[in-house]
Parts: C-alpha cells; sequence; structure tokens
C-alpha cells in the first residue's frame, strides 16, 4: 500500500469517526431533554394525583396567634 492510498484511508477513517461522534451527540441530547421532560410530567402527574384524592387537604391554613 502507497503513502497516498493510506492518507486517504486514515483521513475517511476520521471523517467516518467524526460524523459518528456528531450523531451520538445528538442522540445523547435528544435524551436528555426526552429525560427533563419525563421527570416533569411524572411530576405534574404526581400533584394532580394528589389533589384529586385528598382535593380538601392543603386548601385552608389554621393559624394562631
Amino acid at each position: 500500500m502507497d503513502v497516498a492510498a493510506m492518507s486517504t484511508a486514515i483521513s475517511k477513517s476520521s471523517i467516518q469517526q467524526q460524523a459518528s461522534l456528531a450523531v451520538l451527540k445528538l442522540s445523547m441530547d435528544s435524551a436528555n431533554v426526552q429525560s427533563a421532560n419525563l421527570a416533569d410530567m411524572l411530576q405534574q402527574s404526581t400533584k394532580a394525583m394528589e389533589t384529586s384524592i385528598n382535593p380538601h387537604l392543603g386548601g385552608n391554613v389554621d393559624i394562631k396567634l
């Protein structure tokens, strides 16, 4: 194998690796956004469930001075 062919092969491999890393970063960002959205959704549904089970709790505050 001559030097020019080896240089081309190494360059091609480097470009493929850069493209793979870019796709991986995009998928990781997407997964982070989805997990944050899931956590928010679970928190909201938990609050809604708590109020539907005991709607009278937390509506009034008794204060004595």
